[in-house]
């Protein structure tokens, strides 16, 4: 029973008890007197179930049709067995079978179709967004089976503003540094540079390593070449403690995973190349239209790329130019010009820049340098090591009468000490005075030696 109808039987209870009057009864249900007549009337026949609603337990006057239900739940099963029922729902309505959401749900429970998941997480802190569109865009990079088996996995980076929830998504073969400029690329060129990039602690982003003496000295943390371009562009990099930081990219990588694969599914797509098509094209003014949220503020803060943005999201690294003018970096050599003269370059450094479609520059204060590549330097090639065999030293085991021998069995057999155990063990006397062990000196030396060799094989 719900709250009211229990409330109407206490109020019943005591008219029936004689304790209130029907008026009394219809004054404090709020009813007019008419119907507490009625319930009255009820009551006295039916008892306690007579207060319950006609209509409980019976299907509703707005539910769908029965032959409705089995074909949205066929074609279900059929074709869309992994979808969940808001996305479901939309696509089913593209085929004109219109359905709620929460209806669907429903049906998907009742048949086994789907079940109930309870998520618990901890508790975290609350971020308001930006206020602005532009103010912090947020970058990360899903591994996913974009293509479910139909070609290698690779990777689709997201690109979320964190004011609006807008999205720009490109797929590349893997998570590099040439991915992450690319993006920048796309996003500048579309909208402008953001004030600030917030992406998570990978090494394209954080470097590990130590700095140089310089960095050092001057208090600065070494850079990737991401991060150094991302100063140069004067765009702050924000790097996130915990995935759960950069929430918005995280939620829109599960949303992408569940919908774009999907998506890509039904379109018969299989590469990349036709996916970042679809991806442009279709889907992306799609999910931005609607997904996207109204900023606090309709400013945006986005600024004009620069012309030489191309320049900037490159590779750079220092060399010294030695005394014949050539710079050698990444295995190759270059010589540079003869119209650098009056810049005494020897000995100086230079910038090796090497651009994403290959191209290579060599810059020095800002001046961009005349060069030419040379042809690698020639290899010695050694003579092959001629391995000799170790030589046979040829030694021999000592004879039965080698005096070793004699002492070892002198020792060994326990045979008397003097000069009767020396004549015993065949040891000549070597003139000199006897030792307190009662052998020669030169065979109490060659004993010593020969107990101690014994010491070490037993």
């Amino acid at each position: 029973m719900s709250e009211k109808e229990r409330k109407r039987m206490v109020v019943m209870a005591n008219v029936k008890a004689g304790r209130m009057s029907v008026r009394q009864a219809a004054e404090s249900l709020g009813l007019s007197y008419r119907q507490a007549k009625r319930v009255w009337r009820r009551y006295r026949a039916e008892g306690e179930a007579g207060l319950v609603h006609r209509l409980r337990g019976k299907p509703g006057h707005r539910r769908k049709p029965a032959a409705l239900r089995a074909r949205i739940l066929a074609r279900y099963a059929e074709r869309y067995n992994d979808f969940g029922p808001t996305l479901a729902a939309e696509y089913l309505a593209q085929e004109g079978l219109h359905v709620d959401h929460e209806t669907l749900r429903r049906w998907l429970l009742a048949g086994n179709y789907r079940t109930k998941r309870r998520r618990r997480e901890p508790h975290r802190q609350w971020r308001e967004r930006k206020p602005c569109f532009g103010a912090m865009v947020q970058l990360d990079g899903s591994h996913h089976d974009w293509f479910e088996g139909r070609r290698p996995p690779c990777v689709l980076m997201v690109m979320v503003d964190d004011a609006t929830n807008r999205v720009w998504a490109q797929f590349f073969e893997a998570e590099t540094t040439h991915a992450s400029y690319d993006m920048v690329e796309g996003w500048a060129r579309a909208y402008g540079l953001p004030q600030s990039l917030y992406v998570d602690r990978d090494s394209i982003y954080r470097c590990e390593g130590v700095g140089s003496i310089e960095e050092q000295l001057a208090g600065k943390e070494p850079q990737t070449q991401f991060g150094r371009a991302m100063e140069k562009l004067g765009v702050e990099l924000i790097l996130a403690n915990s995935p759960q930081a950069k929430g918005r990219v995280e939620r829109v990588n599960g949303v992408l995973q569940d919908r774009l694969v999907k998506a890509l599914r039904l379109a018969g797509i299989s590469d990349v190349e036709s996916a970042n098509a679809f991806l442009a094209q279709k889907y992306l003014p799609d999910h931005n239209q609607r997904f996207e949220f109204m900023p606090a503020s309709q400013a945006d803060v986005h600024r004009a790329a620069p012309r030489q943005l191309d320049e900037i999201l490159s590779w750079e690294e220092e060399r010294v130019v030695q005394r014949d003018w050539t710079v050698a970096c990444g295995g190759k050599r270059y010589q540079l010009g003869k119209q650098k003269e009056a810049m005494s370059l020897a000995g100086k450094r230079v910038v090796v820049r090497r651009l994403r479609d290959g191209r290579v520059q060599l810059v020095r204060g800002g001046v961009k340098l005349r060069w030419h590549e040379l042809p690698p330097r020639a290899v010695r090639v050694a003579a092959p090591a001629v391995r000799t065999e170790r030589k046979d030293l040829g030694r021999t085991k000592p004879g039965a009468d080698h005096p070793w021998r004699k002492l070892w069995k002198l020792w060994k057999f326990g045979i008397g000490r003097g000069k009767e155990g020396e004549r015993a063990a065949g040891v000549e006397d070597s003139g000199s005075p006897p030792l307190r062990s009662g052998l020669p000196e030169s065979s109490q030396r060659h004993g010593n030696q020969e107990q101690h060799q014994g010491d070490i094989i037993s």
